[in-house]
């Protein structure tokens, strides 16, 4: 089974710029991705409908049942001019992780970040994530704090969910 779900559950909005909301952007891209992978008959779970997404400790838990999750998030920096995708993740997630920063640059042309987009769950401000320890990726699909970027990955947000749904799909399919 594939676990997708939306980063900051419960009352917490994550990061706010530009118009965009984190937790509300994170459940509409979780919402798109789970809609592609049931179409396509892949059995997968949430963590939630609409623009509401469990918190936190309901996501880890559900992350443990998945053969793969994916929590979906919005990097936020001081600096507007911050851009690309990333994915936080444990070593024996590396590839997919990697795959799946892939398909994000591919449509909407922003850069790798770290190795490949994959990033170790300790690296930077990170020292330890309870969704990576719980078996999942945290993909950061973009900086909220960039106009630019943040735009581009709205009016591509079907695709890119496409793209992420097909890596997903591809992976558990091997």
């Amino acid at each position: 089974m594939i676990v997708v779900t939306a980063g900051h559950g419960g009352s917490d909005p994550g990061a706010c710029a530009n118009g965009f909301e984190e937790a509300r952007f994170a459940a509409s891209v979780r919402n798109a991705i789970l809609y592609y992978l049931r179409s396509w008959g892949v059995v997968c779970e949430g963590d939630g409908m609409n623009e509401n997404n469990l918190p936190l400790a309901d996501a880890i838990a559900l992350a443990r049942k998945g053969k793969v999750a994916v929590e979906i998030h919005l990097n936020a920096a001081s600096k507007p001019s911050a851009f690309g995708v990333e994915a936080l993740a444990s070593e024996k997630d590396k590839e997919l992780s990697q795959a799946l920063c892939r398909a994000v640059a591919e449509v909407t042309g922003t850069d790798l970040r770290g190795d490949g987009g994959w990033k170790s769950e300790s690296s930077g401000q990170h020292r330890r994530l309870g969704y990576v320890q719980a078996g999942g990726i945290v993909l950061e699909l973009e900086f909220i704090t960039n106009k630019k970027h943040m735009k581009t990955l709205y009016d591509k947000f079907w695709v890119v969910s496409k793209a992420i749904a097909e890596v997903l799909k591809n992976h558990v399919e091997k």
